[in-house]
C-alpha cells in the first residue's frame, strides 16, 4: 500500500478477519450439527460451509468454514454472530446488506462475500427444514 492511501476495510471487518467468531476448527464431525449448507462462487473461488444446531425452531449454535479472502471470512464471522439465537424464519430475513452494515461496509467489489454468507445460512436452514418435515 502506498503512503497516504486509506485502508479499505473497516475496523470491524479487520477484527472479524483476525479474530473470527464461531469458526469450526478441525474435524467437522466433532460439532454435532443438525444441518449444513455449502455455497461457492466459481468466479472468485470463495467457498463457505455453515453448520447449524436448532432447538425449538431457533438457531442455538452455529459454526462455519470459509475458504476465501478477508471479506469472505469477516462476512461469515459476522453472520454467525447475527444469526445465533434467531428463529429460523428471522435468520432467513438476514440480508447481505444487514451483514455489510454490521461490518461497517465492505468495499463495493467485495459485497458479494456477504451474499455468499447469506446463501450458506439459507442452504443450511433449507436442509434442516427438508429433514424435519
Amino acid at each position: 500500500m502506498q503512503e497516504g492511501q486509506d485502508w479499505v476495510y473497516s475496523d470491524v471487518v479487520k477484527d472479524h478477519f483476525l479474530h473470527p467468531r464461531n469458526y469450526l476448527m478441525g474435524d467437522e464431525s466433532k460439532f454435532p450439527y443438525d444441518a449444513m449448507g455449502i455455497v461457492g462462487n466459481p468466479i472468485c473461488g470463495d467457498q463457505m460451509k455453515m453448520f447449524i444446531q436448532v432447538k425449538d425452531n431457533k438457531i442455538v449454535d452455529l459454526r462455519w468454514k470459509t475458504y476465501g479472502c478477508a471479506s469472505a471470512i469477516a462476512s461469515t464471522s459476522a453472520l454467525s454472530e447475527i444469526a445465533k439465537g434467531k428463529t429460523l424464519e428471522d435468520a432467513l430475513k438476514i440480508s447481505a446488506k444487514d451483514i455489510d452494515d454490521y461490518l461497517g461496509n465492505l468495499p463495493k467489489h467485495k459485497f458479494h462475500c456477504s451474499i455468499l454468507g447469506h446463501d450458506a445460512l439459507k442452504a443450511a436452514i433449507e436442509e434442516y427444514k427438508s429433514k424435519n418435515k
